[in-house]
């Protein structure tokens, strides 16, 4: 038998499948009603046909309402369902599991918080909410899985999330599904839905540095300590449970100090300057990476982890 749709591989799918069977009947019957009454009319008053006109100028009223009004409350209800199931495929759990792709001409780069890497390819557990926090090198991408009934465009300089619950075991196929330049059909992978036990052994076989060591190995290779080390002598904003926090700016507004403000920090330094601080960051636009900007942002969030852990422990 050959399958009508991909198969329903995670905990959004079946909700997904049905708001569209829904909507494809709602309005096929809309569209067939309207054409078949449209036909009919058509024929019955055709030029030269006996059809009675004497009442011509004779109207219906709650004709003229019910076919109003019904379709419209129908259509309504469809859209604040779409909306509810919208804002619910955009709301992770908070028990979510978070893992960074990087997508770029034309390929996916995948980092877990443990250190493991992929290209082309994602490991995840059944079950287990997991929360994809992504960006583009270049131009504009578009992560797509049709298993998970889950896509979301990835950009340059901004971060975009999307988050799953994979309910089947097995390997499903990733696309690109924004056209990106001369090898966007071939910017493929697979995504690997394993048993929780299966993946405890993956993470373990494939573990590395992780993701805040290496931000704080190329803290110091960038030479961001030079300036922002508690014992430097440059005037230079304290990283120190900086994540998380409310910064003032110069001209006199506050922003909270999250992923994109770290990222604007470090590739846009003067565009959201800090109070008290002259601008005299460089800009590392160009010449880093957004992988390696993500590994920054982990250091200095680890930054704060620890200062809360030393708190405690006073």
């Amino acid at each position: 038998m050959i399958a009508l749709s991909p198969p329903q591989a995670s905990s959004v799918a079946g909700s997904v499948d049905t708001l569209f069977d829904v909507m494809l009947a709602l309005t096929g019957t809309v569209s067939v009603a309207v054409f078949v009454v449209m036909i009919v009319f058509c024929v019955k008053y055709r030029r030269r046909s006996h059809a009675d006109r004497s009442n011509a100028n004779q109207t219906r009223l709650g004709v003229e309402i019910a076919w109003t009004v019904l379709p419209f409350l129908m259509f309504m209800a469809l859209f604040g369902w779409s909306i509810s199931l919208w804002s619910r495929m955009r709301t992770p759990p908070a028990d979510a599991a978070p893992i960074y792709v990087v997508a770029k001409q034309w390929m996916w780069k995948v980092q877990h918080p443990g250190g493991q890497r992929e290209i082309d390819s994602l490991h995840v557990p059944l079950g287990q909410p997991i929360r994809l926090v992504m960006t583009s090198q270049d131009v504009i991408h578009s992560f797509y899985v049709p298993a998970f009934r889950q896509k979301q465009d990835v950009l340059p300089g901004r971060y975009t999330q999307l988050w799953f619950t994979a309910t089947r075991e097995g390997d499903y196929p990733l696309l690109c599904s924004q056209y990106c330049g001369t090898d966007h059909a071939r910017m493929t992978g697979t995504v690997t839905v394993m048993k929780p036990a299966d993946y405890a052994r993956w993470l373990q076989a494939h573990a590395g540095q992780g993701l805040a060591e290496q931000g704080a190995e190329r803290f110091r290779r960038f030479g961001c300590s030079g300036c922002h080390d508690s014992q430097s002598g440059v005037h230079a904003p304290d990283l120190d449970g900086l994540y998380g926090s409310t910064v003032p700016l110069a001209d006199g507004s506050q922003v909270r100090a999250d992923d994109r403000y770290i990222h604007d920090s470090i590739m846009l330094p003067r565009k959201q300057v800090a109070a008290g601080y002259a601008p005299i960051m460089p800009s590392y636009s160009g010449r880093i990476g957004e992988d390696d900007v993500l590994a920054l942002i982990a250091y200095i969030k680890s930054r704060r982890t620890a200062m809360e852990a030393a708190r405690e422990q006073h």
